[in-house]
């Protein structure tokens, strides 16, 4: 069981995640953010931070979101637009840096309004 980043991070995408995660799993995409299943811990320090309570344990995912359980998932192990092969689990979101890309459900989302 891993964390996973629900619809409410879409074009909010606050980063506070990130920066308290001992893994360094969070990966930033052109309009979310994405936990990486294998890598991931479970520690749960990501979810207090979150500001729009987006993060939760697959198992506590509200029914309306649990679609992006398994979107979280094909951010990484399913060939992105514009990319030839998928991410995979790359070792670190630092080293890879963002990726200028999102996954179908996500790019097809409406924009928030500022």
């Amino acid at each position: 069981m891993t964390y996973v980043i629900t619809g409410d991070c879409v074009d909010i995408m606050d980063r506070s995640c990130v920066a308290v995660c001992p893994v360094d799993c969070i990966y930033t995409g052109d309009r979310k953010l994405y936990i990486n299943p294998a890598e991931c811990i479970e520690c749960g320090a990501c979810e207090t931070e979150c500001p729009v309570e987006s993060i939760a344990l697959e198992a506590d995912v509200e029914p309306g979101d649990q679609v992006h359980i398994t979107d979280n998932a094909a951010f990484f192990y399913e060939i992105l637009p514009g990319r030839d092969a998928p991410l995979g689990d790359p070792g670190g979101a630092d080293r890879l840096g963002p990726v200028p890309a999102d996954t179908p459900l996500v790019a097809a989302l409406p924009g928030r309004e500022p």
